[in-house]
C-alpha cells in the first residue's frame, strides 16, 4: 500500500509542477516558453509536409547530332537537377542518322524518346505509327499545362490518321535564303541579287573575278550539298515560282516536278555546274563539308537552310579571313518579277515514343511530364541557351550568347536542337543580336512569311505516300541530279516522272486530290 500511495503522490506532484511551470511561462518567460513550442510545431510541420523525394525518372533519348563532337554532360547535369530525371542521351551524327534510325527501328531497339531528323524521316515512320508501334499522346496532352500550349495548327500537321503521336520542335515558317560574302560583292561592285538572273551573275562573278584577291582562280560561286530540299535547290526553285511540293494545275493537285518552273530551276543549276559556278560534286557533298568549304573561303554563296546560321558561319569565316563580311538576303524575284518563299509546316522535327521501350501509360506520363517541364522558361532556356553567366547573359530581356562560340557549339548545341515548341509557347528568351548580318537575317525571316507558299498536302495523309513516298521520291531526286549533271535530257527526266507515276505516283495524286476536294 505504501508503494502505491507514494506512486500516486509522485504523479500528483509532477502534474502540479507542470501546471505551475506552464503558468509561470505564460506570465514571466514568454520567449523561453515559446521557443520549445515553436520548435515542436516546426518539427511537426516538416514531418507533415516533407514527403520522401521521388526517385528520378530514368529516360533514354536518341537524337541527331549536328556538331562534330558529342557534348559533355554540363547541360545534362543541370537538366537532371531541374527535372528530377536521370537522362541518357544517345547522340548520332546527323549525316548518317537515318541509317541508325532505320536499323534501330528494325531491331526494336529504339529508346523511350526517339527524335527523328526531319519531315522526310517522319514520313518514313508513318507506317510504323499506323501499325501501332508508337504511343498515341493526343488524349494525354490536356493533363500537362505546358504541353497544352503547343500550337494546334502545327500539331495538326503532324497527325497520322487524325491522331497525334508526336511532339514537335518548332521553327520559323520560312528561314531560308542566302548567306553571302558581302565583302566580295562590294569589291566587285555587286548589290544583293534582286532576281534569279542577278543571282546567277553573282555566282559567275564570285567564280571568275578573283573576289578574294589572291590572284588565283580558286573560288566558287555557290557552295551546295547533297540535299534538294534543305540545300540550295528548293529555295531557288521557289524563287522561280515552283509550287511548294504540290501545286494546283488545271484545278487539281500535281507534284512540283511536273511544273515548268521545276525545269527552269534544273536548267539554272545545270548551267551553273557547266560553267563551274557551283561545286562540281555538290550531289555528293555533305552539309558538314559544304559548311567547311564556305568557312574556308572557297565559295561566296550559301543558299537554303537557315539564314540564321550566319552566326556560326561568320565565327569561323572571320577566323580564316578577318576582313570577311557576311550578310543575308532572301528577296529574289522570279523571271516575271514575283516573290515567293516555300514554307515548312511549322516544325522541322518531331519526337516519338516507341511502345517497345515505353512499357505502359504510367511510364509514358512520366516521360511526358519531363517534356512538360522542358516547356517552362527555366528549362527551355537552359537547353537552348545554356547556363546564364557561362553561355549567355540577359540584355534587354533577351539572351546574348557569349563570345566564346566554340564553348556554345561544344556544350549547348546538341541540346538546343531538341527543345520542344518555340519561344511563343515555351517562354524561352529571344536572341539578342549584335552581328549586322544576323539582325538582317531575322528581319528577312519575318518578310519571307509575307510571300510564303504553304504545301497544300502538309496536313493530308495519303496511304500510298506513307508506304512508298520516300522510295518514289528517290526516283525524282536521282533524275534531278542526273539532269543537272547532263546525264539525261528533258525527255529522260519526263520518262522518270512516268516511272514515278506507274510505281505508285498516280495513286498518290488520286488520294491527295480526293482529300483536296473536301
Amino acid at each position: 500500500m505504501k508503494k502505491k500511495s507514494f506512486t500516486m503522490l509522485l504523479t500528483a506532484l509532477l502534474t502540479f509542477s507542470t501546471l505551475l511551470a506552464g503558468c509561470g511561462g505564460n506570465n514571466n518567460n514568454k520567449e523561453e516558453a515559446a521557443a520549445p513550442t515553436t520548435s515542436a510545431e516546426n518539427t511537426t510541420k516538416v514531418e507533415e509536409t516533407e514527403a520522401p523525394k521521388e526517385e528520378p525518372t530514368e529516360i533514354k533519348i536518341m537524337l541527331p547530332l549536328n556538331t562534330s563532337e558529342t557534348p559533355p554532360d554540363t547541360i545534362k547535369n543541370e537538366l537532371e537537377k531541374l527535372t528530377n530525371t536521370k537522362l541518357t542521351y544517345q547522340f548520332f551524327p546527323a549525316d548518317t542518322y537515318e541509317e541508325k534510325l532505320n536499323s534501330s527501328f528494325a531491331t526494336g531497339s529504339l529508346p523511350q524518346v526517339t527524335y527523328l531528323k526531319n519531315q522526310t524521316t517522319f514520313i518514313q515512320m508513318k507506317e510504323g505509327i499506323k501499325d501501332g508501334q508508337f504511343w498515341e499522346i493526343g488524349p494525354l496532352l490536356s493533363e500537362f499545362p505546358n504541353l497544352s500550349k503547343l500550337k494546334p495548327e502545327i500539331l495538326n500537321n503532324t497527325k497520322v490518321d487524325d491522331k497525334l503521336y508526336t511532339l514537335y520542335i518548332g521553327r520559323p515558317l520560312a528561314r531560308q535564303g542566302i548567306i553571302y560574302r558581302k565583302d566580295w560583292a562590294d569589291k566587285l561592285g555587286l548589290a544583293a541579287p534582286a532576281n534569279v538572273d542577278e543571282l546567277f551573275e553573282m555566282a559567275k562573278a564570285f567564280t571568275e573575278q578573283d573576289p578574294d584577291g589572291n590572284g588565283k582562280k580558286d573560288t566558287t560561286g555557290i557552295i551546295d550539298r547533297n540535299e534538294l530540299t534543305y540545300g540550295a535547290f528548293k529555295t531557288v526553285s521557289s524563287w522561280f515560282g515552283t509550287p511548294n511540293t504540290w501545286g494546283e494545275k488545271d484545278g487539281k493537285l500535281a507534284p512540283e516536278f511536273t511544273f515548268d518552273e521545276y525545269f527552269d530551276t534544273m536548267d539554272f543549276f545545270k548551267k551553273a555546274r557547266d560553267g563551274g559556278y557551283i561545286n562540281q560534286d555538290f550531289a555528293a557533298t555533305s552539309k558538314t563539308d559544304a559548311v567547311n568549304m564556305f568557312k574556308a573561303g572557297k565559295g561566296g554563296l550559301y543558299i537554303g537552310g537557315s539564314m540564321q546560321d550566319i552566326d556560326s558561319l561568320n565565327k569561323d569565316t572571320i577566323k580564316n579571313n578577318p576582313d570577311a563580311v557576311l550578310d543575308a538576303h532572301s528577296m529574289v524575284a522570279s523571271p516575271d518579277g514575283k516573290y515567293a518563299q516555300w514554307m515548312i509546316p511549322g516544325y522541322n522535327n518531331v519526337v516519338l515514343f516507341p511502345k517497345s521501350a515505353v512499357k505502359d501509360e504510367a511510364e509514358l506520363k512520366k516521360i511526358l511530364a519531363f517534356f512538360d517541364q522542358m516547356m517552362t522558361p527555366e528549362v527551355a532556356n537552359l537547353m537552348y541557351w545554356g547556363i546564364e553567366g557561362t553561355h549567355y547573359t540577359v540584355e534587354d530581356g533577351k539572351a546574348k550568347a557569349t563570345d566564346d562560340k566554340e564553348l556554345i557549339e561544344r556544350e549547348v548545341k546538341g541540346y538546343k536542337d531538341s527543345v520542344i515548341g518555340e519561344a511563343e509557347t515555351n517562354g524561352m528568351y529571344e536572341n539578342y543580336n549584335t552581328l549586322p548580318g544576323r539582325i538582317h537575317a531575322d528581319q528577312l525571316v519575318l518578310e519571307n512569311v509575307k510571300v510564303g507558299v504553304a504545301d497544300p498536302t502538309a496536313a493530308m495523309d495519303s496511304a500510298t505516300y506513307t508506304e512508298k513516298g520516300v522510295e518514289l521520291q528517290q526516283i525524282i531526286t536521282d533524275a534531278t541530279y542526273k539532269y543537272i549533271y547532263g546525264q539525261i535530257d528533258k525527255a529522260g527526266f519526263e520518262k522518270e516522272v512516268e516511272n514515278w507515276k506507274s510505281r505508285g505516283g498516280d495513286k498518290i495524286i488520286e488520294e491527295y486530290n480526293a482529300l483536296y476536294k473536301k
